[in-house]
C-alpha cells in the first residue's frame, strides 16, 4: 500500500478475532477505486465470497481458459461454511466492499506466504480492486516478517502478480476433476 495513503485512525480495528496475529492492526483505507473499502474478513462475508468465487470464474475464465476447463474450476458455487473455515483457520483474508456493503474483491494469505485466493467480482475486474487487496495483503506480510511470498496464479492473474513482483518459478499442467488445466507457480523474493 502506498505510504501516503492517509489512515483514519477512527476505523483502525483489533484483528485478532479474524485469526490475524496478535497486535496486528489493518486500517480500513478510502482511497481504493471510488465507492470501494477494504477490511478484514467477517464471518457474514463467506456467502458473499463463495459466490464471487464461482462468478468469477465462471464469467472470466473464459478470457484465458476452455469451457471444460471453467467448468472444472468451478463446477458449481463453493459451500459458504468452506469458506469460512478457510478464513478462520489463521490466514489473513481482507475483503474488499462497495458502498452498498457487497463484497467486490477478497484475498487471502496464509501465515507461510502463500497467497491462497485473490478474487474480483466480474463487474469490478479491471478497477484496481484485487490489486488493492493484493497491495494489503503484501504490506501485511511485510508487516509480520512474511519475508518471501508465493502463490499458484492461474493466466487470468499472472499480470498482476507480475507487476507486484512476482517471478513465474514455473508453468503448472496438471488435471482438475478430469480435465487438464494449468497455473503458474510464482514467488515474489524476500524484500
Amino acid at each position: 500500500m502506498a505510504t501516503n495513503v492517509p489512515e483514519r485512525s477512527d476505523s483502525t480495528m483489533d484483528l485478532r478475532r479474524s485469526g490475524i496475529p496478535s497486535g496486528a492492526k489493518i486500517t480500513e483505507i478510502d482511497t481504493m477505486p471510488p465507492q470501494v473499502t477494504l477490511r478484514p474478513y467477517r464471518p457474514d462475508d463467506a456467502p458473499a465470497m463463495a459466490q464471487l468465487y464461482f462468478d468469477s470464474a465462471r464469467t472470466l475464465g473464459p478470457r484465458r481458459y476452455t469451457p471444460e476447463q471453467v467448468a472444472a474450476w468451478a463446477p458449481a458455487p463453493a459451500d459458504p461454511a468452506s469458506f469460512r473455515v478457510r478464513a478462520e483457520d489463521g490466514r489473513t483474508t481482507l475483503v474488499a466492499v462497495d458502498a452498498q456493503g457487497a463484497v467486490a474483491a477478497y484475498g487471502d494469505l496464509e501465515p507461510d506466504g502463500h497467497v491462497d485466493h485473490l478474487y474480483c467480482r466480474p463487474d469490478m475486474a479491471g478497477a484496481g480492486v484485487a490489486e488493492q487487496v493484493l497491495d494489503a495483503l503484501i504490506s501485511h506480510a511485510q508487516a509480520t516478517g512474511v519475508r518471501s511470498l508465493y502463490v499458484e496464479a492461474s493466466e487470468l492473474a499472472r499480470s498482476l502478480f507480475e507487476r507486484k513482483g512476482f517471478e513465474v518459478v514455473e508453468r503448472r499442467d496438471f488435471v482438475l476433476r478430469g480435465v487438464p488445466i494449468h497455473n503458474y507457480a510464482m514467488r515474489r523474493a524476500p524484500t
